[in-house]
């Protein structure tokens, strides 16, 4: 109890000396980015397990709900810890009457388990002194004469598998006792590690919390290197976020006219290529021409030749002459418009670098993150706003950075450090006088289960001897000597029953009174935590408090800190801060409340003035430079006409087909110069379509892009609403320049907010954290949980009662089985033992 009362004062002291830093202001830091107090790793399991024991002190726990079932008396004992009962004086009132007859009630099944065992231990020496009277006088069986029966074997053999079954039982009671003697004894011998591991583990928690403490202040450095660089980096925070709200209304509208330039020039380069390509047609053209027509003149000639007036040749040479006609070109290239107009308006157009102009407005925009830079350090050099910024959270700093100054932590943990060393110095020094008497213990135990092993040791040797020694055949006064040492072990197994059991069972009912009333009265409660609730009563340990745990944290009373809860806290491993709702006698928050320096910031930032109305995305000359682009008529040039006729064929015939034809018809003439003639005019046919008519088509309508055809469709649909997109274009322009004009403050004042809030997040998060470090984690109090757990629940209530009781359990059992063993065993002694005298025994088997 010793222990346990320790630790009790333990938790009381921890809550003292942890208000005594109530009076000091505190600030303490994290960082902005995720930080996490250090891990503290305890060595003290917070839980215990039996083993396999375990059951067997279940089985206990079952015998002690059977006799005593009742639950907590939680009212009995407030009012007897009020001292409102008392045996010496004023026993007769009422009120204790009936109070006296509540602890009767509760404790009926113990009481009548007691009164059993005193009976138990006045009868039994009575009854053994009587019956070895009555022995020595012959009587009670003590005459060596047995007398003849019918049922004689049957009797016999039914002590025998009577004796035999309590004496497993009664065996089985010993083995209980020799492993709950042994159990206690090794429990005890590990009081000394869980001890020391529980001081171990709370000088951690002392030594811990200043070390969390210094961990925490130091964060704020990287907290301020952070907001400070933020300071420093203005251009890109400040000046970026500005210009990355304008970016989406004004980079579309900047690519769309840097696209437009483009177009421009891809025009202009489309139309010389397209006016380029239409000059060499014409030459083309006319060349072709003249080619058609020199051969049709020299087919001319060769059918004026005389054999043509043969009459088999005549149909011939006709037919010939009208195919003639068909020789001729089929284009009229030189009736097409000429695009010399259009190209002199896109030079002139082009006269204005519209790229350089987009360019300007780029750079403009991109330069809004500098400008924002140069005007705010122009704001910070005249109004200081930056340096009250780095100032105002410098002050931040050394308050946090005071923060160890001001809480003399360090030397309250220092005198609760003292009372530890002193507590553990106790215990150690009376710890070895603990495990001697324990030894003794021990050997006592031991006595107690080997006198009851000698016991049933004796019983079994006289089951053995006498049933393995047994003669049917023979009689009473001839019984062997194996058969008559059976039933002497037997007796001498009765006789020492008689001499010990009542010494046996008087240890039995002492330690089941004690054992019982412990763990029903103290160890069940404390696991379900009914015993706080008792002591969390109001006005219960002091009349004047009603909160006795807050009274004496804070002396005041009225305060709703309880027992329970502080458990309850402990267990969940949170802080001595939220544990003992020290906001009640100093407010944390209060002293991390930096709501009046952070408006001034954000004030500061919100009144900076940032002048960007001078962002212009395209000048005058840009802007008619679009609108003659879109007035240029590009759109309106009749690209039907150029494409009707590029689409034609180069003749009007195919070439090729009429060179067969050609020659094919001269085959059918005779030889001669005029077939020789239209041989050689077919062939030239054929080089024309070669050399002049196959590129001519290229040219005109071939599948490359670069056709005439081609391109002038390309320019046809890239024209087309020409005028349209430029006034579009325009339309977006004015708008996104509008929006520069109109919502740009707006936009920097919103930024400005923005950024102002980012940087007072910075130390807002971080002192967030600080005061959630404080609160639930800084001197997290699981250790005073498992001391106290360890000193109840493990050492009373695992290493001690539990043992205790089941070696009562155990001891009990055998010492309640050796009365029904000693009354069969002296009977069966009767069919063991040599008799002086007989009857006439006839063969009954």
């Amino acid at each position: 109890m010793a222990l346990l009362l320790g630790f009790l004062l333990l938790l009381l002291e921890l809550c003292g000396n942890t208000l005594s830093m109530g009076s000091q202001s505190s600030t303490k830091g994290t960082e902005v980015l995720e930080f996490e107090l250090p891990a503290t790793d305890y060595e003290t399991k917070d839980s215990y397990k039996a083993g396999p024991i375990g059951g067997l002190f279940q089985i206990v726990h079952v015998f002690l709900h059977v006799v005593q079932p009742n639950d907590f008396p939680e009212d009995i004992l407030r009012k007897i810890l009020q001292k409102k009962f008392d045996f010496s004086t004023d026993y007769d009132k009422p009120e204790n009457v009936v109070l006296t007859l509540k602890i009767i009630y509760y404790e009926i099944g113990v009481i009548i388990c007691a009164v059993l065992g005193l009976l138990f231990i006045i009868l039994m020496p009575l009854v053994g002194f009587c019956f070895g009277l009555c022995r020595c006088c012959n009587k009670c069986g003590g005459e060596m004469h047995q007398r003849q029966k019918k049922n004689g074997p049957y009797q016999r053999k039914c002590f025998a598998v009577c004796l035999l079954v309590i004496s497993i039982f009664i065996s089985l009671g010993i083995i209980y006792g020799f492993v709950a003697n042994h159990h206690l004894r090794t429990q005890i011998e590990r009081t000394r590690k869980l001890a020391d591991s529980n001081f171990k583990d709370l000088r951690t928690l002392m030594n811990g919390a200043p070390a969390q403490i210094s961990y925490i202040l130091s964060q704020y450095s990287t907290t301020k290197e952070k907001a400070f660089s933020d300071l420093d980096n203005v251009k890109s925070l400040l000046g970026g976020g500005i210009q990355k709200q304008l970016r989406p209304k004004v980079i579309p509208v900047l690519d769309d006219i840097k696209a437009m330039a483009e177009e421009i020039k891809e025009t202009r380069e489309t139309l010389l290529n397209v006016n380029n390509t239409l000059k060499e047609l014409r030459k083309s053209s006319a060349q072709l021409n003249t080619s058609l027509s020199d051969v049709k003149r020299d087919l001319e000639r060769s059918l004026n030749d005389p054999m043509c007036s043969v009459p088999s040749a005549t149909a011939t040479c006709n037919n010939i002459r009208t195919s003639l006609s068909q020789l001729d070109d089929n284009t009229n290239m030189g009736q097409l418009p000429s695009l010399d107009k259009p190209i002199e308006k896109i030079n002139d157009i082009l006269q204005t670098n519209l790229s350089s102009l987009v360019q300007q407005g780029y750079k403009s925009f991109n330069d809004i993150p500098e400008m924002v830079q140069n005007q705010t350090t122009d704001i910070i050099s005249v109004h200081a706003a930056l340096p009250y910024v780095k100032s105002t959270l410098n002050s931040i700093g050394s308050d946090i950075e005071n923060i160890g100054e001001q809480i003399p932590i360090q030397d309250q943990l220092s005198n609760f450090m003292g009372y530890i060393n002193d507590t553990e110095t106790y215990i150690h020094r009376n710890l070895p006088t603990l495990e001697e008497y324990d030894s003794y213990r021990w050997l006592g135990g031991l006595v107690v289960c080997c006198l009851l092993t000698l016991i049933v040791i004796f019983y079994y040797l006289g089951l053995l001897c006498g049933t393995c020694g047994y003669d049917q055949n023979t009689t009473p006064t001839r019984r062997g000597c194996v058969s008559n040492t059976g039933g002497i072990f037997l007796m001498v197994g009765a006789g020492v029953s008689f001499l010990f059991c009542w010494i046996l069972m008087t240890i039995v009912v002492l330690t089941f009174v004690v054992g019982t009333n412990v763990e029903k009265l103290l160890c069940e409660p404390y696991q379900n935590r009914k015993l706080f609730q008792v002591l969390d009563t109001p006005y219960l340990l002091n009349e004047n408090w009603k909160h006795y745990l807050s009274g004496m944290v804070f002396n005041k009373p009225d305060i709703n800190l309880t027992f329970e809860q502080v458990y309850s806290d402990c267990k969940e491993n949170r802080g001595i801060y939220a544990t003992l709702k020290l906001e009640n006698s100093y407010n944390i928050s209060e002293h991390l409340n930096i709501q009046e320096q952070a408006g001034n910031i954000n004030n500061d930032f919100q009144n900076m003035e940032v002048n960007l109305d001078n962002i212009v995305l395209l000048d005058e000359a840009g802007r008619k430079n679009l609108m003659d682009f879109g007035l240029s008529g590009i759109d309106t040039i009749n690209y039907d006409v150029y494409l009707a006729e590029l689409s034609k064929t180069p003749t009007k015939v195919h070439l090729l087909s009429f060179a067969d034809d050609l020659e094919v018809k001269a085959n059918h003439l005779t030889h001669g110069n005029l077939k020789q003639s239209l041989k050689n005019n077919a062939q030239t046919i054929r080089m024309i379509h070669r050399d002049r008519v196959i590129p001519l088509e290229q040219s005109m309508y071939g599948k490359a892009r670069s056709s005439a055809y081609q391109t002038i469709k390309d320019l046809r649909q890239k024209s087309s609403g020409l005028e349209m997109k430029v006034n579009n274009t325009i339309s977006s322009l004015d708008s996104a320049q509008d929006f520069l004009r109109t919502r740009i403050s707006s936009v920097i004042v919103e930024e400005s907010q923005k950024y102002g809030s980012m940087i007072v997040g910075y130390f807002e998060r971080y002192l967030q954290w600080v005061k959630i470090s404080i609160t639930e984690k800084i001197a997290a109090c699981k250790p005073v949980a498992t001391a106290l757990d360890s000193a109840v629940n493990v050492f009373l209530c695992s290493y001690i009662i539990d043992p205790m009781n089941l070696f009562w359990f155990g001891i009990g059992k055998a010492t309640v089985f050796l009365l029904p063993a000693l009354i069969f065993a002296v009977k069966l002694a009767k069919y063991y033992r040599r008799m002086d005298s007989e009857d006439v025994y006839e063969d009954i088997l």
